[in-house]
């Protein structure tokens, strides 16, 4: 079973809204929370859905998901306080769901930002397949600037273009390698991991990666929306014209 787990409980501070957060800001009528559904909601390898939401705003999320027909979801839980954690509430219902319908044990869950509605149906596959082979998949893209990172001594490193990346998402793991990653951080009381890769890093696991669309963007900031805007557009023309 393969199950997508969407996050959509940041109240999108950077963006400046006042009306709504960020997942439920609209183009062209459509909430970008549902642009990112549609992907997995029409993948032929997507099971399931389960979307870790800010609690007030499940009701709307609901009327959406009826209005855009979008079938998969079969959980939508509340949002923790931080990222980490509304992921946690996403996974323990994406295992509570696995374990009702069939009880596999070799479920892979897709983590996906639900402000991040630009992947494609290939890179979806790719990290299912990928997941299936090595145990895992992190969604990249090539670095295309100079990272500086800063040492504890406070001295400075530099790695080269070719041996960077840059992590994106999806992230999938194998549903019980992820959810007792998680488990066990909350036991030892750990802070936060800025994502699920380097929390899975963090407790020994080998990271493997596919490289996914330079698009793939998490809307953060009003730039990229005005990206976003500019890429569906590009999308339609590209139907209209038969371009693929």
């Amino acid at each position: 079973m393969n199950i997508a787990v969407v996050f959509a409980g940041g109240v999108g501070a950077r963006m400046h809204t006042k009306s709504r957060p960020k997942q439920f800001l609209e183009l062209a009528g459509k909430p970008i929370i549902i642009y990112t559904l549609e992907l997995f909601d029409v993948h032929p390898d997507i099971d399931a859905i389960v979307v870790a939401c800010l609690d007030s705003w499940i009701p709307f999320l609901e009327k959406m998901l009826r209005k855009f027909e979008i079938n998969k979801v079969v959980r939508i839980v509340p949002g923790g306080e931080t990222g980490q954690s509304s992921i946690y509430n996403g996974l323990c219902a994406a295992e509570e769901y696995a374990e009702g319908k069939s009880g596999d044990e070799n479920t892979i869950v897709l983590i996906h930002d639900g402000v991040r509605p630009l992947i494609t149906e290939d890179t979806i596959t790719d990290c299912i397949h990928t997941t299936r082979e090595k145990g895992n998949c992190i969604t990249c893209i090539p670095a295309t600037e100079t990272f500086i990172v800063r040492q504890p001594d406070g001295k400075f490193e530099i790695p080269t273009r070719d041996n960077s990346l840059i992590a994106r998402a999806p992230q999938c793991f194998m549903l019980k390698d992820i959810i007792a990653a998680h488990r066990k951080s909350k036991g030892q009381a750990l802070p936060d991991f800025i994502d699920s890769c380097s929390l899975m890093s963090y407790w020994g696991h080998t990271i493997h990666t596919i490289i996914g669309p330079m698009e793939n963007i998490k809307i953060t900031t009003p730039t990229d929306f005005f990206l976003f805007r500019a890429m569906v557009e590009v999308h339609e023309n590209q139907q209209i014209f038969g371009i693929q």
